[in-house]
């Protein structure tokens, strides 16, 4: 196949109307890791592997095994970065993955910072104070991370998304919504 008969995947940034920014801290995962260009299946595999229960799944058994030396942060800000194909999937696996106390809140806004995803991460954090609104480290991240503005955020995932409810109504009231945190 040639490049030219190849379909488009237009990638995050391009979806926000932003432009890609090549991230340092994706190139210094995909090497550590092993997982070379397969880095992405790699960043949500090791995410389910570290509590982002809710979207367990089976993954190919030849990506490398996880590496704890790469900190949850850059897991997490690795899953969200412009440069990437567009995937949903990613972006509320992060979500689910860094709803955790024991994210370095500060240590996330940096690093969303020097790999230009703020947007990402402050859309989750708004999204997160109407569902859990003292849930870390979105109530630090919407305090202290300054917005970068895209020219559109449709392409980012609907609230339904990052929560958890039946859509089953009890007597006197709406059905729960629980924000997905990491187990």
């Amino acid at each position: 196949m040639e490049l030219k008969d190849q379909p488009f995947a237009p990638t995050l940034a391009q979806k926000l109307g932003d432009v890609p920014h090549v991230s340092g801290l994706l190139r210094r995962i995909a090497q550590l890791s092993g997982a070379g260009e397969r880095v992405a299946d790699w960043l949500l595999k090791v995410a389910v592997g570290r509590g982002a229960n809710h979207y367990r799944r089976d993954f190919d058994p030849a990506l490398p095994a996880d590496l704890p030396a790469i900190s949850d942060e850059e897991i997490g800000v690795a899953l969200c970065l412009g440069q990437s194909l567009y995937d949903l999937d990613s972006l509320r696996v992060a979500s689910q993955f860094l709803s955790s106390p024991r994210i370095d809140a500060a240590r996330l806004c940096l690093l969303a910072i020097q790999e230009r995803c703020e947007p990402v991460l402050l859309h989750i954090a708004e999204l997160a104070s109407r569902y859990a609104p003292e849930q870390e480290p979105w109530a630090y991240v919407r305090q202290h991370l300054l917005p970068r503005p895209v020219p559109g955020t449709d392409a980012l995932p609907h609230w339904s998304r990052l929560v958890n409810y039946t859509g089953v109504t009890p007597f006197g009231g709406g059905p729960p919504i629980q924000w997905l945190v990491r187990e």
